[in-house]
């Protein structure tokens, strides 16, 4: 049994079999290419598919060293890099942010370091391919994986040794015996490449169910056995799959469609700013307006004025968010994911939307 994460809400029950998640394990661990030779340190937390499937699961399955940590601390965890030589570690991106931002980083050796995962949440391109350069983390192999905890969880993965476009940009390719189809949410038709849509996938990584929640797991698991992800994404012609969103992150603007991931990926090309997230908020006029919280680099300052133009000279008018904040922190679950539905719900209050 393990819970969604209740980043959109609340936790679910998903019931996983052993079949489910040692067969999924093997194919993440042949993707990362793990080995006897490797030393897997694992700070992402065991409760949640990321450390039991990912982290725990892909390392026995190919005979690989575990280095466990009782929690995530960016001092542990580049203390546990130095000691142990460790050769792979996975984390979600506000994790390698804590870790590249720490006064120890620079102190840390990475030489042994190949490969690892950033996922469990919208990754920055720019992020991974700071992680993989040989002068920063030394990840030369870094991958991303998406899925969800009710499909085990993953669905696609890019491989160690693919180019770094492959393993920066998109989440790779479907996993053997996992089919990956990507639907008009609307009708359900089924779309083709470059035309963004859900993303269903179906096969032996797919939950038994939610528990004791028998409709919630007709609504997401459908008649044919295609597990309804709520995550909107698009297929290249080569097979790789880029997710650009949720269903319900969405913002629709006076009839635009908005996807926060596109803003929060430009925003994030700033030098001054360590991590964004977009959200939608209620708007009277135009149904939703998009709201932008930022965390500025240690050190550095900004004006709402300053961020506005940068975002206005790059991207179309309608996408430039209508509120700009700053902030220190966002709201997180236990395994650092960052909860949007307590932020929207922060947001309306904070502006006096509801």
């Amino acid at each position: 049994m393990q819970y969604t994460s209740g980043t959109t809400g609340f936790p679910k029950g998903v019931m996983l079999t052993h079949y489910n998640v040692i067969n999924n394990g093997k194919c993440i661990g042949d993707r990362m290419g793990l080995s006897t030779a490797d030393r897997m340190m694992i700070q992402v937390p065991m409760f949640h598919c990321f450390g039991m499937v990912l982290s725990m699961t892909s390392s026995l399955t190919h005979g690989a060293t575990v280095c466990p940590m009782p929690y995530f601390s960016a001092k542990s965890s580049l203390a546990c890099i130095r000691q142990e030589k460790i050769t792979c570690f996975n984390g979600v991106p506000t994790m390698f942010i804590a870790m590249f931002n720490h006064p120890d980083y620079r102190k840390t050796d990475f030489s042994h370091m190949r490969t690892g995962i950033m996922a469990g949440a919208g990754c920055p391109p720019e992020l991974m391919r700071r992680a993989a350069q040989p002068d920063e983390m030394h990840m030369i192999g870094i991958v991303s994986v998406y899925g969800q905890t009710e499909s085990a969880p993953g669905s696609t993965m890019s491989a160690w040794t693919d180019s770094i476009d492959v393993r920066t940009d998109t989440v790779g390719y479907a996993f053997p015996h996992v089919e990956c189809k990507i639907i008009d949410p609307e009708t359900g038709r089924e779309l083709g490449d470059n035309e963004t849509g859900e993303f269903c996938s179906r096969g032996y990584n797919t939950m038994k169910g939610y528990y004791k929640m028998p409709r919630a797991t007709a609504e997401t698991v459908d008649s044919e056995g295609w597990l309804h992800s709520g995550d909107l994404a698009v297929r290249d012609e080569n097979g790789n799959y880029r997710i650009t969103g949720r269903l319900k992150d969405m913002i629709i603007r006076g009839g635009e469609n908005i996807y926060p991931k596109e803003i929060e990926e430009f925003i994030y090309t700033h030098p001054k700013v360590q991590d964004v997230q977009v959200i939608g908020v209620p708007d009277k006029k135009y149904g939703e307006e998009a709201y932008a919280a930022i965390i500025l680099k240690e050190g550095e300052t900004m004006t709402e004025e300053e961020m506005r133009k940068y975002i206005t000279d790059h991207m179309a008018r309608h996408k430039v968010p209508r509120y700009i904040t700053f902030t220190d922190s966002f709201p997180m679950n236990a395994a650092g994911k960052i909860l949007k539905y307590k932020m929207r719900e922060d947001a309306a209050k904070a502006l006096n939307l509801v």
